[in-house]
């Protein structure tokens, strides 16, 4: 997601500077390259040396004859992006009074007169960050066009957002921004249909390839609506659901106004049902399954002109069966794309699938979900740029 990236990651004083050594990591893992800057009262938490093992780069720690901040973040600066994190109140406000006397203030001084993509992920008690002068700080700095990561706000802190978040910001100020101005919907994971209080039928969807597919499109620059019953994200709007019922609602009220639908949850395709109190056991039992409607065909039917991608998930292995079943619904439901895969990579990271259009299969990735979400939300980047 950050493969070539230079990261400045320029580091305060706060407690949350015990994380950057992870945080580094994880930018690495995604394939940045990372070099760090560092306050006084940032090294009085957390040596160095440790950011440096992290990194793999000597730290700065002062500005010297080498002018180090234009070296890092002027206009031919090594770095593309400049990450503050975690950045304190105090960085905060001698950012936005453009006060640079700490090297992370000076190189974000730098940075924002150079036009560098700068994100902050600030952290600090939460009264701090509900202090009003705090507040308009952020304002103005955020009027520069400079990305802020929300912070968590937990036991009367507001604590540096996870790595996850911060690593999606940082790979949106960095990447081509082809779906900027647009309102995407996914659909993601497994859906549950009630048997009783108690039980569900349901699937062994993990979730993992739509809520992928929902945060590239966020890191192209798309308002991203993400319907399913898994985790909270920073990078969509959720919309919590359980059965397909649920979930076909959902979808129909977001899609309104929607420029596209990615419809890649495993939806449930019967129902039952539900007794109000919990089936007794130690008996045989029938249960009577009515098919559930099909979400593609009903969004198609509400909005004929809506490009919708869907996903065909098989048991075959073969991929001359998986096309055709991709090309039934394609066909079926006059979607834009279908994305064809084995049904065996459920709640794997490793996944293969065919990408399938009107004229037959056009194209396949193999790798991790990560970059298959990336794939899907490029082809449809194209698909709504014709």
């Amino acid at each position: 997601m950050l493969q070539g990236v230079n990261v400045a990651l320029g580091v305060s004083g706060s407690i949350a500077a015990v994380k950057v050594v992870e945080l580094a990591h994880e930018l690495r893992r995604q394939g940045a390259s990372v070099r760090a800057v560092m306050t006084d009262s940032a090294r009085g938490i957390l040596h160095p040396w440790a950011v440096e093992f992290a990194t793999e780069y000597p730290v700065v720690t002062e500005i010297t004859g080498r002018v180090e901040h234009v070296e890092l973040c002027g206009r031919e600066g090594w770095a593309d992006v400049l990450l503050l994190a975690p950045a304190t109140a105090n960085t905060v406000g001698k950012i936005a009074a453009a006060v640079d006397d700490t090297p992370v203030t000076t190189c974000a001084t730098t940075a924002l007169g150079a036009g560098l993509s700068v994100v902050v992920a600030p952290a600090m008690h939460e009264p701090m960050y509900d202090h009003p002068g705090v507040l308009d700080a952020i304002d103005r700095v955020e009027s520069w066009g400079v990305s802020f990561v929300d912070p968590r706000i937990e036991e009367g802190k507001a604590k540096i957002a996870t790595e996850e978040a911060i690593v999606t910001d940082v790979a949106r100020a960095t990447t081509e921004q082809s779906l900027a101005g647009k309102r995407v919907v996914v659909t993601s994971g497994a859906t549950s249909e009630r048997i009783d209080p108690i039980r569900l039928l349901t699937n062994r969807a993990s979730g993992r390839t739509g809520r992928e597919v929902a945060r590239a499109c966020y890191v192209r620059g798309a308002d991203v609506t993400l319907v399913h019953d898994g985790p909270e994200v920073t990078y969509a709007t959720v919309e919590r659901v359980e059965s397909a019922a649920e979930m076909l609602d959902a979808v129909e009220v977001a899609c309104e106004d929607a420029d596209a639908l990615v419809s890649a949850a495993a939806i449930s395709d019967f129902t039952v049902s539900a007794a109000d109190e919990k089936i007794r056991s130690g008996e045989a039992r029938t249960l009577d399954l009515e098919p559930t409607p099909k979400l593609v065909d009903a969004v198609r039917d509400a909005h004929p002109e809506l490009p919708i991608v869907g996903f065909k998930a098989e048991t075959t292995g073969d991929d001359e069966s998986m096309v055709a079943e991709a090309k039934r619904i394609l066909d079926r439901a006059s979607l834009s794309f279908v994305v064809a895969n084995d049904a065996s990579v459920m709640g794997e990271n490793a996944t293969r699938a065919l990408f399938v259009r009107e004229s037959g299969r056009t194209g396949e990735y193999d790798g991790d979900k990560t970059g298959l979400g990336g794939r899907v939300a490029d082809e449809l980047a194209a698909e709504l740029g014709e």
